[in-house]
This record gives structure tokens, C-alpha cells and sequence, in this order.
């Protein structure tokens, strides 16, 4: 067995997530299900926050940019060393360290302008991204810093080897669903919410599965618990709980811009629910109380997830489905979850990802680790059937441990 490490810092941007896990290459030539040994969440320093937060809203020059990659890099690297100290691990039992790095900017592909273009016109490889449909991405983090301050090989975006052949890389996590549930009979739905939410369809047929983002996650809700009640997020739902869903806010919610986007749809919070469409949605609804605010919110991330099953998984595949299994910070939102678990179809049971191993909070982290365990295996990890990328490939760059380094002498 392999000793692998992942984190993950997403899009709600609430904290750097590492775990410990281990796994192997199975008869198969894929790795086994990875078994979660360890978790631990830290915080973003509050200086290194700030320029973050900046840099989501475009105010960092090129300067601030160029030195914001090798401080998130020494930050992930901070994090995995305090987590290897608390569990007593050596780096050098690590086999692989995954990490896709903060994102701070994401552009979804046009998948309806790409698969219109002609074979010559695909073969313009500037003009793919010089005004062009392909997809891009910008994350922090740099490998080389990562793995020279932790000594551990580690791999880093994951993304740009997807985009490369038009393929959205967001989400990410079925890769680790395939590797999950490919030996069940019955397809099985995952899902993931963050600050996005996104839902999967794994199939024992990787040209079975489905991803795509739903819509909003748990960004709706902090915007509103940040905006109403002066907290980060509203704690278990409950002030959700104590009010009722507007209607009319709820029409408002879906007429969004991203649910007229072609499927599937792809968003990045920032610009599609920040706290300024959320400031002006409350604007337009004055009357609204903040309990039923805070429950429309919730029943709107809910009403988000039946949209885009409905939109992008095939009935037939949904009616084989049992179990859908939630992950994320949204798990902790209990008004959330009932949402969910009254839109689904009732064939469906909504369980958390802590039934099969996992821990809600942790599972993103778990899918970098194994990410990563697969790029260093040379095994493709990407889904193109989910992604809708035209290839199979090898996802992520790779910066090796210096210990490993051969052809050294004393300093």
C-alpha cells in the first residue's frame, strides 16, 4: 500500500484541507478506492487572505500576482508540514502529495462553439484560447515550492490537461467516483457542495458518466448569512429553518443568466452569485423577511440540483440510481440537505459520504490525493465523457521531492 496526501482550499475559500490516505494499483490497472486514514482543516494566514480576496475581484497588479503563487504555495506547504507533525508522518513515507492549488480565475469552455469547429480550425492552436471557445484557469500555489518545502513529490492543476482537448476539469471529482463505484452494478450519483455545488454520475462505464455544476453551493447562503446576519455562514441552517420559501424571490433565483448557459453548465461563483448579485437580489424583494431570505436561498440551491440532473442525466440512468452521496461544507447546512432529499426522485436516497469511509469535509481533499497517485502511475485520470474533452489524458504537472534528487553532492 502507498501513503498519499491531498488538500484542497475551493472556491468558498474557508480553509486548506489535508488529509492522509492509502491505496494501491488494482488488477484492474486503476487504483484502488482509497482508504482515508486522516483529516485536518487550517486556516488561511489573515494577511495572505486579503490578497486573495483581492485578487478574486482583479485588484492584485502582475507583481502581487507573480508573488501570490509562491506565498499560497509556502502556505499549502505550512499546512501539510503542521499536518505531518500533529500525525507524526515522515515525508518520506509520502508517496505523492495532490493539490490543485487556489483557483482564482475560471472560464468555462464553450462546448456548443468547439464542437462546431473544423478539423483546420481545431488545428489553430493559438486561436483555441486567442478569443477562442477553449476553457481556462488560473491557480496558486506553485508546485515546485509545495514539494521543495515539504519534500514530498507533489502534483499540482489538474485543470489545464483537460482544457487542452475542450474539456470543462470542473468538477474534478469523478475521477475519484469512477475509482469509488466502478464495481457496482448500478450507476450511483455523488454529490459535492461547496461553495459550487456539483453533481456526478458514476458508472462502472467510464462512457457512461456525467458531471456538471448544479449552480450555487453554500455561497448563496453565507453571502446571506454575511449580508443578514453578520456571520460567516448561518450554523446548521437554522435560521433557513424558522422561515419560508418566497416564491416570487424564488423566480427571480431561477431566471438567472447561468441556467439559459448550454449543458453542461459550468460557473465561477465570483461573477455568477457574488455578494453583489446577492445584494441586489435582496434589493429588488425589501419586503422579504431574512428568515424566508435565508430559506429561499436554500431552496434554491436545492431547486438548482433537480434542474441540472434533470437537464443532463438520462432518465433511464436515473431511475437505476439508489443512493446519491453528499460531501462538502453544505453537508453542515441541514435545511440544505432537506431541500435536496425533497427534490430528488424518490427512488434516490440522499446519504452523506461518511456512509462509505469518507467524511463530508474531506472528500475533495481525498480526490487530489488520488488524483495525483494516478499522474504519477501515468494513469489517464481525466473522464472525457463527464468533462466532455475530446481525449484521454494524464492530468497535472509534477515537481519531484529533492530527496529523491540523484547526482548530488554535500553542499
Amino acid at each position: 500500500m502507498s501513503l498519499i496526501m491531498g488538500m484542497n482550499s475551493g472556491s468558498s475559500f474557508d480553509g486548506i484541507d489535508v488529509v492522509l490516505a492509502e491505496t494501491e494499483i488494482a488488477e484492474d490497472g486503476f487504483p484502488k478506492p482509497p482508504k482515508f486514514l486522516a483529516g485536518k482543516s487550517f486556516p488561511w494566514p489573515k494577511q495572505v487572505e486579503k490578497i486573495i480576496l483581492d485578487a478574486f475581484d482583479n485588484k492584485v497588479d502582475m507583481k502581487d500576482l507573480t508573488r501570490l503563487t509562491y506565498i499560497a504555495g509556502a502556505v499549502f506547504a505550512e499546512s501539510a508540514n503542521q499536518f505531518m507533525d500533529d500525525y507524526n508522518i515522515d515525508p518520506k513515507n509520502i508517496e505523492v502529495l495532490g493539490v490543485d492549488g487556489q483557483t482564482i480565475y475560471q472560464e468555462p469552455p464553450a462546448h456548443d462553439k468547439i464542437s462546431q469547429l473544423t478539423a483546420t480550425q481545431k488545428n489553430d492552436y493559438v486561436s483555441r484560447w486567442l478569443n477562442g471557445p477553449y476553457p481556462a484557469g488560473y491557480q496558486i500555489g506553485d508546485t515546485s515550492v509545495i514539494a521543495g518545502l515539504t519534500n514530498i513529490t507533489t502534483v499540482t492543476n489538474f485543470r489545464q490537461g483537460d482544457h487542452v482537448w475542450g474539456g470543462s476539469a470542473a468538477p474534478l471529482m469523478q475521477y475519484l467516483d469512477f475509482i469509488l463505484f466502478r464495481d457496482r452494478k448500478n450507476p450511483t450519483l455523488t454529490l459535492n457542495i461547496g461553495g459550487i455545488a456539483n453533481a456526478h454520475l458514476a458508472h462502472k462505464d467510464r462512457r457512461k458518466m456525467v458531471a456538471c455544476d448544479t449552480g450555487p453551493g453554500n455561497i448563496l447562503s453565507d453571502n446571506g448569512a454575511k449580508h443578514l446576519l453578520n456571520q460567516p455562514w448561518d450554523i446548521d441552517g437554522a435560521v433557513a429553518a424558522k422561515g419560508t420559501v418566497d416564491d416570487k424571490m424564488m423566480a427571480d433565483l431561477k431566471n438567472h443568466p447561468y441556467f439559459q448557459r448550454a449543458i453542461p453548465r459550468s460557473l465561477w461563483p465570483r461573477n455568477d452569485f457574488s455578494m453583489k448579485y446577492c445584494e441586489e437580489l435582496f434589493a429588488r424583494h425589501p419586503t422579504t423577511t431574512t428568515e424566508d431570505i435565508m430559506a429561499t436561498l436554500c431552496a434554491f440551491t436545492a431547486e438548482a440540483v433537480a434542474i441540472s440532473l434533470s437537464d443532463n442525466v438520462p432518465k433511464e440512468a436515473l431511475d437505476e440510481v439508489d443512493y446519491m452521496y453528499a460531501s462538502g461544507g453544505g453537508m453542515k447546512n441541514k435545511q440544505i440537505i432537506r431541500y435536496i432529499q425533497e427534490k430528488l426522485p424518490s427512488n434516490i436516497t440522499l446519504l452523506p459520504s461518511s456512509e462509505i469511509g469518507i467524511p463530508p469535509e474531506f472528500k475533495e481533499a481525498l480526490k487530489f490525493s488520488t488524483l495525483a497517485f494516478s499522474t504519477i502511475n501515468q494513469i489517464a485520470n481525466n473522464i472525457p465523457a463527464a468533462s466532455h474533452s475530446s481525449q484521454y489524458t494524464i492530468l497535472g504537472k509534477v515537481s519531484y521531492a529533492p530527496w529523491k534528487a540523484h547526482g548530488v553532492e554535500p553542499m
